[in-house]
């Protein structure tokens, strides 16, 4: 799926992955059910979806966080899930997770030196301590912050730096590849144009590969090179950034797509506003069929009862999808 025309080997290949997670009395969440995408060197894929759709799910299972159900994760054709000792060590070296609370997933105890040192030293980058701050005060300055905040907690920083700060220790040890669980959706929208800003900048300059999940597609659009939409732990349409946005084929998109203000109040007041009706069914017991098909305003009686499968739709573009031909 999007294989690239010239002879390359994704970054990240995904293929029919699950993750489902036992809920007792023989119940099962099933919160990533056979999801496929491949990442290229440089590129960046969106993932995005509304909350609880499995997509910080599916990040953690990539890179191993989480153990998987089915399927099967290669990070540049080595199988994430059989990788052991120091294989294992060196694919935690190059591959590293920006979270989404950093307040949460920074240690409080420890001065900001330290976490952005400790990959450093667990790796065995530095040759001593002065090396090893000349390292920290550098990558300090490189997200926007000072040689001086070293020394101090993480709970002396705004959520803005603090982010910063765990941008800084997930590059520390120079990762090929990032998984940014919802960097920014804790932070201010004003601070949110800055980190998206920041993790281009830094992908330019150490050729990084990113898969950036969200629920926010309007900021989704300008750091993505694909965007995967996800829903009910499926992802329903996959495509170019470009392409999603100006031709989305699933319902589903075009509802999130249309729930994005325009700064016209022109046509803001013309275009179609698709207001989705009814909850989200449980991942616990989806309905048959179409998965979406309990809100879709184009459902009929193939969809509540034949499930579709991702077709290719366009020229790199797949969407899982009755109507869609």
């Amino acid at each position: 799926m999007c294989r690239r025309e010239i002879n390359e080997e994704p970054v990240l290949k995904v293929s029919h992955l699950k993750k489902y997670f036992p809920m007792g009395k023989k119940q099962v969440l099933k919160a990533v059910d056979d999801v496929s995408f491949e990442i290229y060197r440089g590129k960046t894929l969106g993932l995005v979806g509304e909350s609880g759709c499995g997509k910080t799910t599916c990040g953690r299972t990539c890179t191993g966080l989480y153990s998987r159900t089915a399927g099967e994760v290669l990070f540049k054709g080595r199988d994430v899930h059989a990788m052991k000792g120091q294989e294992r060590k060196e694919f935690t070296k190059n591959v590293q997770t920006i979270f989404q609370d950093p307040y949460a997933s920074l240690d409080p105890r420890m001065k900001v030196g330290d976490i952005v040192a400790e990959g450093l030293r667990i790796h065995h980058m530095v040759s001593g301590k002065q090396e090893e701050r000349e390292i920290v005060q550098e990558l300090l300055n490189q997200v926007g912050l000072q040689a001086e905040h070293a020394s101090r907690y993480i709970h002396e920083f705004s959520g803005g730096q603090r982010q910063r700060v765990g941008i800084a220790r997930a590059l520390a040890i120079k990762p090929e590849f990032l998984v940014c669980d919802e960097p920014i959706s804790a932070l201010d929208v004003s601070i949110q144009a800055q980190i998206v800003n920041l993790l281009q900048k830094m992908q330019e300059k150490m050729g990084l590969t990113y898969l950036f999940v969200a629920h926010d597609l309007s900021m989704v659009r300008h750091i993505s090179d694909q965007v995967a939409v996800m829903y009910l732990g499926k992802i329903v349409e996959l495509t170019s950034s470009e392409e999603l946005y100006t031709h989305p084929a699933h319902p589903y998109t075009q509802a999130l797509l249309s729930a994005i203000p325009i700064p016209d109040p022109d046509v803001e007041e013309k275009r179609e506003r698709i207001v989705l009706q009814g909850d989200v069914p449980s991942p616990i017991a989806p309905p048959p069929g179409c998965r979406f098909c309990s809100r879709c305003r184009f459902a009929d009686e193939k969809c509540r009862t034949e499930e579709p499968q991702m077709k290719k739709i366009g020229e790199g573009h797949y969407a899982a999808c009755h109507r869609v031909v």
